[in-house]
């Protein structure tokens, strides 16, 4: 059969293992969603959690922190336990909680500690936006100037970054290291492993931040040696929008008092004592701050059921699958269009998303939306495609495909101006 043929993609769906994850989910009729890497679709599982708390709110009252069907008091622990696996850790050392900006105020203020040289943070210039932002802040708290303070590893092309870059920058002056698993405009996977231990034989922590890896591809945290890493869980592992982040510490940290203290991050038995003595929690719980978000993390104890019965490893391998057949069929069917796939070819290199570029990217988006596609657009000029492994069909993104190909050849796009819209 030919690659591009729809009969092709129906075959990779009838031996799809995982396809039955695909009912458990809302697909609005008639469209096709390709944004699951910015927000992840609704499940059945997460929406029947929720209204499970709901109830519980309802019938038990205050009573609900320790009884109902998940008793609130507990259930960042929970849910911690059921995190581990997917960031290859130990329940204690994985906590829902915070969302992304605000775990990484917490390890950046518990974890930042200039002394002698060792005064500057090192980042790089592709990271996400919120994340230089929080790192200004931290520096400027501690009355340093950003432009001296603040490394960013330069990237060889604006797409991708060199571990050879980073390490190279990895000097005697630099205390901490911040630094993405997967870069979340052309979704190259960095070298975890290789950048942790280059960062620890030069006496260096190093975190990273995992909002565009998590729930996408495995992570073995612990094995690494990792110090820290944070998330939101909302993208790949569909939790809701907005809906609380994550974080990692590892147990070598256990002990160690959280920069910003709060009474949820107290040892258990000791946080209605009242006392004015705070006493963390031996794990990472002790990294939460305030009460916990309970209809906000409800959705993911469903969601997270999904995950551990499909395994990461399996939907690793269907992601891969996915967006290889998605390479392909751009690289045959929209030749001469205009567009450069500004993602890693190799599988260890690549994440969970496709970035196609193209001068006129932001009204191809609109174009799309208008054909019942949901992509994502990136200024200046990425449309990002995420075919996600638990609900995305290969005869999806056959039709994708072929929806641009009539976009671009109509010319539909030409009715749009070519900005963005206030959500991209």
């Amino acid at each position: 059969m030919m690659l591009e043929g729809l009969d092709y993609a129906k075959e990779l769906d009838k031996v799809d293992s995982l396809r039955h994850f695909r009912e458990e989910f809302y697909i609005k009729p008639g469209t096709i969603y390709m944004d699951g890497n910015s927000l992840g679709l609704l499940s059945k599982r997460a929406e029947k959690t929720l209204l499970e708390s709901i109830e519980d709110w309802k019938e038990f009252g205050i009573d609900g922190w320790t009884q109902g069907k998940h008793p609130w008091f507990f259930m960042a622990e929970e849910l911690g336990k059921k995190l581990a696996p997917l960031v290859g850790a130990s329940a204690e050392e994985v906590m829902v909680t915070g969302s992304t900006t605000v775990n990484l105020h917490q390890l950046v203020s518990t974890f930042y500690k200039p002394e002698g040289l060792r005064t500057k943070i090192l980042a790089d210039e592709l990271t996400f936006p919120t994340d230089i932002y929080a790192l200004q802040s931290q520096l400027r708290l501690h009355g340093y100037d950003l432009d001296t303070h603040l490394i960013r590893v330069k990237s060889r092309d604006g797409r991708f970054l060199e571990e050879e870059d980073m390490i190279e920058a990895m000097n005697d002056d630099i205390a901490l290291i911040i630094l993405p698993t997967v870069l979340y405009r052309s979704g190259q996977i960095l070298d975890i492993k290789r950048l942790t231990t280059e960062a620890h034989n030069r006496g260096i922590l190093i975190g990273f931040d995992a909002c565009h890896s998590v729930g996408a591809i495995p992570h073995s945290f612990s094995e690494w040696d990792v110090d820290f890493a944070f998330w939101c869980n909302y993208k790949h592992l569909n939790g809701g929008p907005g809906g609380v982040g994550g974080l990692f510490v590892n147990r070598k940290h256990f002990g160690k008092i959280p920069g910003l203290a709060g009474w949820f991050g107290s040892k258990k038995e000791k946080q209605f004592d009242m006392e004015h003595t705070f006493t963390p929690a031996h794990s990472a719980a002790s990294f939460q701050i305030g009460t916990p978000h309970i209809l906000s993390a409800a959705p993911l104890i469903g969601s997270l059921e999904i995950f551990t019965e499909a395994g990461i490893e399996n939907i690793r391998q269907k992601s891969l699958k996915l967006n290889q057949y998605l390479i392909e069929l751009v690289e045959n069917e929209l030749k001469d269009m205009g567009f450069f796939i500004g993602t890693p070819r190799e599988d260890m290199r690549r994440g969970g998303h496709i970035s196609l570029e193209h001068e006129e990217a932001a009204r191809i988006c609109k174009s799309l939306k208008e054909n019942g596609i949901i992509p994502d657009f990136r200024a200046p000029n990425i449309i990002r495609f995420a075919p996600v492994a638990l609900y995305t069909s290969y005869e999806e993104v056959w039709s994708v495909v072929q929806i641009l190909k009539r976009i671009m050849k109509d010319k539909q796009y030409e009715k749009f101006e070519n900005e963005r819209e206030i959500v991209a």
